[in-house]
């Protein structure tokens, strides 16, 4: 999964696709999002559960343990490793939903430059990514080092011509499981390996090479580009 992604729809259209009857407390503001193509480090809608209580916050995208300041915070984590390896052995418990409306991803087609693509769901609907993170909760107000990762798996079928890696997606049902604290470790280790949604799922499309810019924005980066030849 290469770093670009929409966050485009408001906080409620994402909480009417996780379907989830908790309390929510909203921190995200009650305007779209209008984040078409949000690259590492921008501040993004999460999803966490407190107690009985959905939170919805702006969290960056990206993290790293406070030990490690000699790399960049990585924005992903491999399913394979997430839940064993000492990188994020402390935000493994601190289980979270990203929604997004799609993310990027560039092709080397010959050209003389990449050629991006957009990966959606085939109804258009929010995909339900898992994430782990730090992030304000009950006891804590945001901090400087609060930050989220996306969990990533090996693409498959078709989506392979597009990129190796792709989001770990999760059922509204799933998602729900996934966000509950109590949910047993082993059972959302088994989750994220055998039942994020399947390519079958989703849909993909070339576009305009000005998604390369981050700072372009606008409906038109998510709109197919049509080819002329």
């Amino acid at each position: 999964m290469c770093g670009r992604l929409s966050q485009y729809s408001g906080i409620h259209d994402f909480v009417a696709a996780l379907s989830m009857p908790n309390a929510l407390v909203n921190s995200t503001g009650e305007q779209p999002f209008e984040r078409y193509n949000a690259a590492p480090t921008a501040q993004l809608a999460l999803f966490h559960q407190e107690g009985p209580f959905l939170h919805a916050d702006m969290v960056r995208w990206g993290w790293r343990p406070h030990w490690a300041k000699d790399r960049a915070a990585p924005i992903n984590a491999r399913v394979e490793k997430v839940a064993h390896g000492p990188f994020f052995r402390a935000i493994w418990p601190h289980r979270a939903i990203v929604a997004i409306n799609n993310w990027f991803e560039w092709v080397d087609e010959g050209g003389p430059k990449k050629q991006p693509y957009l990966i959606r769901h085939r109804d258009q609907s929010p995909i339900l990514c898992a994430a782990i993170g730090q992030y304000p909760n009950e006891e804590r107000d945001p901090g400087e080092r609060d930050g989220f990762v996306i969990i990533t798996a090996d693409s498959a079928g078709g989506m392979v011509d597009i990129h190796d890696r792709r989001p770990v997606a999760l059922s509204p049902m799933l998602a729900r499981e996934w966000l509950n604290p109590d949910a047993i470790k082993d059972r959302a280790e088994q989750m994220l390996l055998h039942q994020g949604e399947p390519m079958e799922a989703f849909e993909w499309f070339k576009v305009n090479r000005a998604v390369g810019n981050v700072r372009n924005q606008g409906p038109d980066l998510i709109r197919p580009l049509i080819d002329c030849k």
